[in-house]
């Protein structure tokens, strides 16, 4: 997705801790966008 290659992008230039979280809230993003 367009959207999972912007992420991957940003969350690289972020420090790790940050990446999780941000990581984590894409997922319930993405998670309730489907459902």
């Amino acid at each position: 997705m367009i959207v999972n290659g912007f992420f991957s992008s940003v969350i690289k230039k972020l420090p790790l801790e940050y990446a999780g979280e941000l990581n984590k809230l894409v997922e319930l993003e993405m998670e309730g966008s489907i459902g």
